[in-house]
């Protein structure tokens, strides 16, 4: 049988005129990646790395996208060739691979993807959903073809060897992460500080130099508005979590806080 090949995030990007624009779905929760798969946005990332999201979730989750036109990806808890091999066997055919600094880290990454003799990515085919326990013909040969490798960029060693990251084969996309990359440079919590973003444009320069697209997390929405004008080419606007905090308390300012206050005018 042949794998359903919908476009890789690789082929999105290389398609698109405009900035793709995606979320995080962090909860875990199927329902709510669900209402996110439907939303109208152009990627969802099943985050691994900042959640409780765990191998038969991040499965779940991707089976349930599945059913929608929006692109999924995973971010792997770390730059691990288990973690890796066992994200990719679930089926996961776009990944986002954290706190890649340097060409080494980059090259691992690619190699965890690959199997040998271009990587060292272990071989369960017979077992796993990403082969349709082998049913899809020719995958081991062919499963480069429909993987995508996005490295995230998010230490302040990192932005000085983006260049070289970005150049290296197999590397599709890089992300750019503020929040870590701020406390990197010893700006904890200052993710629209001049000195962070005039970091995280300079990324942009140096992966557009090397002819890879570039994205970056802005939940900000002027951030994310100057990363757009400024030539991202993928920006992550929010989260399932935050939007449901900041909802909440939404709710909380204007319904508990307003009882409150109008008891007190009595």
């Amino acid at each position: 049988m042949p794998l359903r090949l919908d476009p890789s995030f690789r082929e999105r990007l290389a398609a698109s005129d405009r900035s793709l624009i995606g979320m995080w779905a962090c909860s875990g929760s199927p329902v709510v990646t669900e209402v996110a798969a439907g939303s109208g946005l152009d990627w969802l990332l099943i985050d691994m790395e900042h959640s409780a999201v765990t191998l038969e979730s991040a499965l779940l989750q991707l089976q349930i996208v599945a059913a929608y036109p929006i692109v999924p990806l995973v971010r792997v808890p770390s730059n691990d060739t288990v973690a890796i091999k066992q994200i990719l066997d679930l089926g996961a055919q776009n990944l986002i691979v954290p706190m890649v600094s340097s060409v080494d880290d980059a090259l691992a990454a690619v190699a965890a993807t690959r199997y040998p003799p271009a990587g060292v990515r272990g071989v369960g085919s017979a077992l796993a959903r990403s082969a349709r326990w082998n049913r899809v013909d020719r995958y081991l040969q062919e499963s480069a073809e429909h993987t995508s490798l996005t490295v995230q960029i998010e230490t302040a060693a990192g932005v000085a060897a983006a260049a070289d990251i970005a150049a290296v084969d197999g590397v599709d996309a890089v992300f750019v992460g503020p929040s870590d990359l701020a406390a990197s440079m010893g700006l904890l919590g200052q993710q629209t500080h001049p000195d962070v973003v005039a970091a995280v444009e300079q990324v942009f320069t140096a992966v557009k130099a090397a002819g890879k697209p570039v994205g970056v997390n802005a939940f900000d929405p002027v951030a994310a508005d100057a990363y757009i004008a400024g030539g991202a080419d993928f920006v992550a606007v929010g989260a399932d979590v935050a939007l449901l905090a900041r909802a909440s308390e939404a709710l909380t300012a204007r319904f508990v806080a307003a009882a409150g206050a109008e008891r007190a005018s009595y």
